[in-house]
């Protein structure tokens, strides 16, 4: 079990309150990702992946099943909040922490800002009489007072929530069942495999854009402070959210690829309004079907799945000003309720003034998304070549398999994914990196390099062998 004893070994105070079990931490991951995830982005999976949009999904369970089990072995090494930022500070070196907590902020910092932006377009196409503005308002209001009561509060909200998407994809899923077996659909298999459309590089910028619904499963990691029995359930709690979600993603896909009413359209124009997957459901059970899966996805973006992602930006927030590398008023906690309160609260301003500058861009949720992919793929680069250099050089550990074989593995996955990414996010993901590295050589000059404290007693052995 991790306690108290394992931060102050690193220099740190049990500050956050440890009250979450296995079972809280698979609810918040399954929340995270949202079960019914793929629902929002369906139309333009289908289009980029040649109408393989079930073959996306089985391929970004297989590339991120290597990530999560290197998050096991980190999480184990250094059980704290911060994920990769600390993961890469503490297994390669402290600057090189740094720049991985700055890129997967494009993940962390944007994620509730496109959520709450897709959830507040979709609202107001339904009840149009409400303005973008004022549900983004709503959404961020209510998620960040539930975020500022406490953990526990938000645990039992999101667990809510969680059956009420569950309740939803287990409808959609009956009913489109249904309709395929009594030849309302199209019985096929082009979803996992189409010889006429299949290029590897295809798939792998399809895969680029399915990656937004896993995103998620690694925020688990932030709660790694809060969680009462020990950083080996994060690791399980991982592995079993994303598996667990993954097969859920798979089979709603296919089911509304068989039952897309016009594929050759999509496939050619792709899916400008965002309704693919809502057209699918009419198809297999009218328009009610269609009303049902549109309002729950917006509702699950903007209350449950923004308000797990607001509780892990705060956390990472909250590790990196307590190192001193960002402002330390964002690592003040509420002594009442146990929360970096400042962090979320910052969170959520952000999150509001991003959505409403993105909601007048055309091209606002499409450039998010990108950012966001980018980002959290290459912090997952960055994490594989922790476990490498942290384990298997700085330790000499003798267990090839866990500690080369599978980051190895899923670093190249990765990084072809990476590489067949949008090019417009490649390109802004690489400005935002260097802007990093800007901030990092301003740390310096000023003084304040990146220092985190309590290393391991292997790697201090090993960094005064280097000064010697």
């Amino acid at each position: 079990m991790t306690t108290s004893n394992d931060l102050a070994r690193y220099g740190y105070r049990q500050e956050l309150s440890r009250q979450l079990r296995f079972r809280d931490l698979l609810a918040y991951g399954l929340v995270y990702m949202v079960p019914i995830a793929p629902m929002a982005i369906f139309g333009s999976v289908y289009a980029g992946s040649g109408g393989m949009v079930a073959l996306a999904y089985a391929i970004g369970v297989v590339a991120l099943v290597f990530t999560a089990f290197s998050y096991a072995q980190m999480v184990k090494a250094f059980p704290m909040s911060g994920s990769v930022y600390n993961y890469a500070g503490r297994g390669i070196s402290p600057p090189v922490g740094f720049l991985a907590g700055w890129v997967i902020l494009l993940d962390y910092v944007l994620v509730p800002g496109l959520l709450y932006l897709v959830a507040s377009v979709a609202m107001h196409s339904t009840v149009s009489a409400v303005p973008v503005w004022l549900w983004l308002l709503g959404f961020v209001a209510v998620n960040t007072v539930v975020n500022s009561v406490g953990i526990r509060m938000t645990a039992v909200v999101t667990r809510v929530m969680l059956v009420g998407e569950l309740i939803v994809l287990a409808v959609f899923l009956t009913v489109a069942g249904w309709a395929v077996a009594t030849g309302r659909g199209r019985f096929s298999w082009d979803a996992f495999y189409n010889a006429d459309t299949f290029t590897w590089s295809l798939v792998a910028g399809a895969v680029s854009i399915a990656v937004l619904s896993f995103l998620g499963f690694d925020g688990i990691s932030m709660l790694a402070e809060e969680t009462r029995d020990g950083a080996r359930q994060i690791g399980r709690a991982m592995a079993a959210v994303l598996v667990l979600a993954g097969v859920l993603f798979i089979v709603q896909t296919w089911l509304a690829a068989m039952l897309v009413p016009n594929p050759g359209v999509l496939l050619a124009e792709g899916d400008v309004n965002g309704t693919a997957f809502y057209d699918a459901a009419a198809v297999a059970g009218g328009g009610w079907l269609a009303t049902v899966c549109a309002v729950a996805t917006a509702i699950a973006w903007g209350l449950p799945n923004s308000m797990v992602a607001q509780v892990a930006t705060s956390r990472l927030l909250y590790a990196m000003a307590r190192d001193r590398q960002l402002p330390a008023f964002l690592a003040k906690v509420s002594v009442r309720r146990s929360v970096p309160i400042n962090a979320t609260l910052l969170t959520g301003v952000v999150s509001l003034a991003l959505g409403l500058y993105m909601a007048t861009r055309a091209d606002g949720i499409t450039l998010l998304s990108s950012l966001i992919n980018f980002g959290a793929m290459v912090a997952f680069l960055v994490l594989h070549v922790s476990v490498v250099v942290h384990h298997l050089i700085r330790r000499r550990s003798g267990n090839w398999f866990a500690h080369l074989l599978m980051p190895a593995i899923g670093f190249v996955i990765l990084a072809y994914v990476v590489v067949n990414a949008n090019i417009a996010a490649q390109r802004l993901g690489l400005a935002w990196l260097a802007l990093g590295i800007v901030v990092l050589a301003g740390l310096y000059l000023t003084g304040r390099r990146p220092v985190l404290s309590g290393l391991a007693p292997t790697q201090a052995a090993g960094r005064d062998m280097e000064r010697v």
